[in-house]
């Protein structure tokens, strides 16, 4: 009788702790669950995009239902919602210019540009359009026919373009030339740039051609820069994925590694116009590419310069004419200096700054004359943006997330300040979060309100008060929640220093059961520049997290200590120490599990793509006790093997011992579950060889594993080949962390 009781009580808890057995019409249901199935489909208007009149006369709107695309506008002084572009004479028009049908409820109508009330500038089909809006005369945009090897100065008297190398200029009117520089060649190339990504078919081809000057407004001046690749070190890749080649095509790319100082450098150089002298800007040359901005005063140019390794930003003043410069402002830290940003605003005689000098990213006021620093904001929170400023008031507009009590950190708000720091307005009170559009005079802006759990609504505002003038669209998700859609759910941890709140979000299946146990997948990207929690409900749908739950499981995205957007403090815990980032994923799902009996802290997944993909890897060989399964694509295993600027940003430079410590090629010997990895073999972001190098460690291990080569994809999976990587990923997981047997023919589309 004893062992009959024990026997119900293991069949109970095999019940009750392990998915049924899944059909076809499970899969179906997590297929419909996709976004590329929701929006424009089931979701309408979950973000709307403000197009403003150059003039800030009207903004331009598209709202979607299921018959279709309306093109609406509102007039800013009548206040009134009136049609804006007639769409079927639209696509009558495109129709006859592209020379096949074009639909009128789907119009390629991207880079849209409201000139002003009666001009519309478009792409479509990859040619650029103007629509005149009164006379609905449709012309291609004659800047397509210019020579992209040529730029005219900005008074339209000489024509800059380079020949052997070299800069040459031409009059327009006279047609007479000068020869700007004479000291060019293959590989010291005059007004180029290189290209992050550019791929050199073969060792020894031609790169692609390019050409980019910055004119001085008076166009006395020009500013470029040499791109020199006499010492540049290149990283490969074999395209085995042209149906007629039997051999693989050998592709090749300009790229630096950490630590690396045989590279490609960026060396600024300016010439005078009138004289032809050339002025190389020496103290600028090195890995990182310095920007320049022209001043409206004749001869005087901005130059911010990123020191190599993160840790130093200077801004200098460069007068052309006195041969003479002077530093405005140095900034120096003793981890990294991240998401550094300058506005210069010289007609009220100020520089803004965006810096997390003092602990948090804040807004500051650099006088141009004095080179005093002043404080504009000041607090805990993180300034996103600065997106206007409005120079008869002396009015900073600022987007900054985190500042109001009680609310979710990531939740950003706008909010207007005194340049002097005072009169600080709350300008969006909804406690949701506000994605937000300032009209080019700054009366107005449009206001995207949502949250994960709470559908859009896109508002006008006036920008003075906040006060919503009028409602513009409703996110429609009726279809949505036809097929029993749960909004995920957030939660929050202790992290690892027992004092910091974390935030996370969770997805439960539809069909969720609380009498179950069920496995979780932790979706994750710690890359720090960036975070992971769906502030907007675009996003919370664009996660595709809700399909993967579908199939069983509880999907969770986290942010732990060492991501973006919080306090520097809070950032720095990552800096040179990125295998740790995981540390509070672990926490905080354990912490769950306590909280919550249907969860599963036995069964735990991990999914990501690049630095989530190193993520993933990372999570089974340096916690391989706690999680048991993983899938980890495109992912940089190895920092030491990635492009030089990323790594060195966070994990520094020069290159130390600790870029062994947190590499996942080093730690292979410790993988005890089980471990897809997946790369795009032609992927120039982040080269395949780290997947490789791993693959060839495991295997050295004697370690049991799967790989999946994507021989024509890149960093991102397109088309069929990310079908065929959903489809394997959610198995992957359904067969090796909720031990069901999984089903592949099925579509996803």
């Amino acid at each position: 009788m004893k062992h009959s009781f024990y026997l119900l009580i293991f069949i109970f808890i095999a019940y009750t702790s392990v998915s049924q057995s899944l059909t076809k019409d499970d899969y179906a249901r997590a297929v419909s669950f996709l976004s590329q199935n929701l929006n424009g489909k089931k979701v309408f208007n979950a973000n709307v995009a403000p197009f403003w009149a150059g003039d800030s006369s009207s903004v331009a709107f598209i709202i979607q239902d299921k018959d279709g695309r309306n093109f609406n506008k509102i007039d800013l002084k009548k206040m009134q919602i009136d049609s804006w572009l007639d769409k079927d004479r639209l696509a009558k028009l495109l129709t006859d210019s592209l020379k096949r049908p074009v639909s009128a409820n789907e119009l390629p109508f991207a880079n849209v540009r409201y000139i002003n009330k009666n001009k519309v500038s478009f792409t479509a089909a990859g040619k650029n359009f103007t629509l005149d809006l009164t006379t609905y005369q449709l012309t291609r945009n004659s800047a397509e026919q210019q020579d992209e090897m040529e730029t005219r100065s900005p008074d339209g008297k000489w024509i800059a373009y380079t020949k052997d190398h070299n800069l040459f200029i031409r009059s327009t009117e006279t047609g007479t030339i000068k020869q700007m520089s004479t000291s060019g060649f293959k590989n010291y190339e005059y007004a180029s740039y290189y290209v992050w990504g550019e791929i050199i078919e073969g060792e020894s081809a031609e790169r692609p051609k390019h050409f980019a000057v910055n004119w001085s407004p008076d166009s006395k001046w020009i500013q470029t820069f040499i791109c020199d690749l006499r010492k540049g070190q290149k990283m490969y890749l074999l395209d085995w994925s042209v149906d007629t080649l039997y051999r693989a095509r050998l592709l090749s790319y300009y790229r630096g590694s950490p630590g690396d100082t045989d590279m490609v450098y960026m060396l600024p150089v300016i010439f005078n116009i009138e004289t032809g002298e050339e002025t190389l800007l020496k103290e600028f040359n090195n890995v990182n590419e310095a920007s320049f901005d022209w001043s409206k005063e004749p001869g005087i140019i901005y130059c911010e310069n990123h020191v190599r390794g993160y840790q130093q930003v200077d801004v200098y003043r460069l007068d052309l004419n006195k041969k003479a410069g002077e530093l405005l402002y140095r900034e120096t830290s003793t981890t990294n200096i991240d998401n550094f940003r300058k506005w210069i605003h010289e007609e009220s005689g100020f520089m803004g700054i965006a810096s997390e000098r003092n602990g948090w990213r804040q807004l500051y006021k650099l006088d141009l004359k004095a080179k005093s620093l002043n404080p504009i904001t000041n607090g805990s929170y993180y300034v996103n943006d600065a997106p206007y400023f409005d120079k008869k008031s002396k009015t900073v507009f600022f987007i900054a997330q985190g500042k109001e009590p009680g609310r979710n950190p990531y939740y950003q708000h706008l909010y207007k300040i005194g340049l002097d720091g005072k009169g600080l307005t709350l300008l969006t009170p909804e406690n949701a979060n506000h994605d937000i559009s300032i009209s080019p005079d700054g009366k107005y802006f449009v206001d995207n309100i949502s949250t994960f759990e709470s559908p859009t609504t896109t508002v006008l505002r006036d920008a003075s008060t906040g006060k919503i003038i009028r409602e513009l669209s409703k996110a429609n998700i009726d279809g949505l929640q036809a097929m029993g859609y749960k909004f995920p759910e957030a939660f929050t941890a202790t992290a690892r220093d027992g004092i910091t709140t974390i935030y996370g979000v969770m997805w439960k299946p539809s069909n969720f059961d609380p009498s179950k146990k069920y496995p979780v997948i932790d979706q994750s990207y710690t890359g720090p520049h960036t975070n992971m929690f769906p502030r907007s409900f675009g996003a919370a749908i664009g996660r595709n997290n809700q399909p993967l739950a579908e199939l069983g499981f509880i999907v969770v995205t986290i942010d732990g200590m060492g991501t973006a957007g919080r306090s520097k403090a809070f950032h720095n815990v990552s800096y040179k120490n990125m295998g740790k980032n995981l540390t509070d994923h672990v926490l905080a799902i354990k912490e769950l599990a306590k909280r919550y009996s249907w969860i599963d802290a036995d069964r735990v997944g991990i999914f990501g793509h690049s630095a989530g993909g190193f993520d993933a890897g990372h999570a089974v060989l340096e916690f391989p006790e706690f999680y048991k399964v993983a899938v980890a694509s495109s992912a940089d295993h190895d920092f030491r093997m990635e492009k030089d600027w990323w790594p060195e940003m966070y994990m520094g430079w020069p290159v130390d011992s600790t870029y062994h410590l947190v590499s996942n090629i080093t730690m292979a010997g410790n993988l005890k579950g089980k471990l897809l990895i997946t790369h795009g073999g032609i992927d120039e972001n982040v080269n395949p060889s780290a997947t490789f190098k791993l693959a060839e460690a495991l295997i050295k291990a004697d370690k049991e594993f799967d790989m999946l080569i994507f021989p024509s994809q890149r960093h991102g999976y397109t088309g069929r080949y990310n079908d065929y990587f959903t489809k394997k990923r959610w198995n992957y997981f359904v067969e090796h962390l909720a031990n069901v047997k999984p089903i592949w023919d099925f579509p996803l589309r």
